[in-house]
């Protein structure tokens, strides 16, 4: 085991997600003296988690550490790893990424990872996490790692190990998640499932399913899904996909349907496609609507997450994030598998080598091994390389803050071109960058021109809430 050491956690006032991050990252037995540094903007929110984390501690007799500043640059001091869990714009901004697409005619569930809310989401965290990379270069761990956990995924991963000069993995849960489903379908214990996923984030594969060791073909897959009394509803986009391209894609329903071009271009047509009972199976603007119904979780549920701090560790089941077990595996070198975000490097060998993959590795002493030599089915790599061609275009828009090369990123996404014309993308992406400048710096020299060509703007626009809108 190597020494104690120092995990930062920027973005730390969500409190639900880092509460499981840490406790999970407590459950290793080797990790009782951590030291946790919480930094966020939100004082309130950061002295919350900071007390429920705490508490833990104290329950358990830990001698680690719970320290909170809204001081980025100190709490990355001398830290050898860094997670991030950052939103920049918060709510505003994410409302701008939905509301002002839909009235050029895109309409969007998620919209944080691709099509015009992801891009300018994107635009927005970029710069922060180039700062964040900045931060750990000057005062962390020489070979400090960063964990992104924020989207764009792939932007941000991109991002920071091109342009930031920091080793980054960027890690999701939606591989665990549809490997939940298809356990499910089976009638079998998660455990007894293996497969092998590989991709792009939120637009990875299954190419490898293995029930109880048996091999499972195209058709039973989806004669089990269709046949299912949940998933049969929630997961249409999903299902056509898998009937069509012959592998089932992780991501959920709302999130797929807006990364292509076909299943939310016609409004009269989106609703054969969705299912309303969650938001994350197609609601326009519902990861939004949750969110933000969700925004005052303190007056709501903190009472009764302080509460669940007193249960000791022992009866806590880790999750299968993957951030304890990758440092599991760097620290004590327990060998753990998983699907990670990283640079490409040849490891798919049918996408570019400059990308960012999602696709299986292994964590040991020696950091993240990849496995190597996957060629992806030729369908879906043409679907991840649509994707791949705007995340390059964003983040090189991002880092440059270059307004054409955002504009052609917005041009060339899946489902705002098959919605949109040039010049109406071109107004849109206008409208998006006047709206929201105060977290866009690296565009404020093309502020003042975006505006003047908004204001004589020749586009045509509606107020539309969109196919299947909810009400907050």
């Amino acid at each position: 085991m190597r020494d104690s050491f120092k995990i930062a956690i920027v973005g730390a006032g969500s409190v639900e997600f880092t509460r499981k991050l840490v406790s999970d990252l407590l459950k290793v037995p080797e990790f009782a003296g951590i030291e946790i540094a919480l930094t966020d903007i939100n004082q309130r929110n950061l002295d919350m988690v900071a007390t429920i984390l705490r508490r833990i501690v104290e329950v358990n007799g830990l001698p680690a550490t719970v320290t909170a500043t809204t001081n980025r640059r100190k709490a990355f001091e001398g830290a050898r790893y860094v997670m991030s869990v950052v939103r920049v714009g918060g709510l505003e901004g994410f409302k701008a990424d939905i509301d002002i697409p839909l009235k050029y005619g895109v309409d969007q569930c998620v919209g944080d990872t691709l099509c015009a809310g992801g891009i300018m989401y994107g635009q927005r965290n970029i710069p922060v996490i180039l700062d964040f990379c900045k931060n750990i270069r000057e005062v962390s761990e020489t070979g400090a790692r960063l964990l992104n956990y924020a989207n764009p995924m792939a932007m941000n991963t991109w991002a920071a190990n091109t342009y930031g000069g920091v080793e980054t993995i960027g890690l999701c849960h939606g591989v665990q998640h549809g490997g939940e489903q298809i356990a499910r379908i089976f009638g079998v214990a998660d455990d007894e499932v293996d497969f092998i996923c590989s991709g792009i984030n939120h637009q990875t594969w299954y190419i490898d399913i293995r029930v109880k060791g048996r091999k499972i073909e195209k058709n039973e897959l989806i004669e089990r899904f269709e046949a299912h009394p949940v998933y049969s509803s929630q997961e249409k986009v999903r299902i056509d996909v898998l009937k069509r391209f012959g592998y089932y894609s992780t991501e959920s329903n709302g999130h797929l349907s807006e990364y292509l071009p076909w299943y939310r271009k016609r409004p009269e047509e989106i609703g054969k496609w969705i299912d309303m009972s969650e938001w994350i199976h197609g609601e326009t603007g519902g990861y939004l609507r949750f969110t933000t119904e969700n925004r005052n979780w303190f007056e709501t549920d903190y009472d009764g997450i302080v509460k669940s701090a007193d249960v000791p560790l022992t009866e806590y089941k880790r999750t299968t994030e993957h951030a304890s077990h990758i440092l599991e595996g760097i620290e004590t070198g327990r060998v753990y598998r998983g699907h990670f975000n990283v640079v490409n490097k040849g490891a798919i060998t049918n996408l570019p080598d400059d990308c960012i993959i999602e696709s299986p590795g292994f964590v040991d002493r020696f950091g993240i091994n990849m496995v190597e030599g996957i060629t992806l089915p030729i369908q879906c790599a043409a679907t991840c390389n649509a994707s791949i061609s705007v995340q390059r275009m964003s983040v090189e828009a991002a880092v440059k803050g270059d307004i054409d090369m955002l504009k052609l990123a917005m041009l060339h996404d899946p489902l705002v071109g098959a919605v949109c014309s040039p010049e109406e993308v071109w107004q849109m992406a206008d409208e998006m960058l006047v709206v929201e400048a105060e977290w866009l710096p690296q565009y404020a020299d093309a502020v003042p021109a975006a505006r003047e060509r908004l204001a004589k703007g020749t586009v045509k626009t509606r107020d539309w809430k969109g196919a299947a809108r909810k009400t907050v």
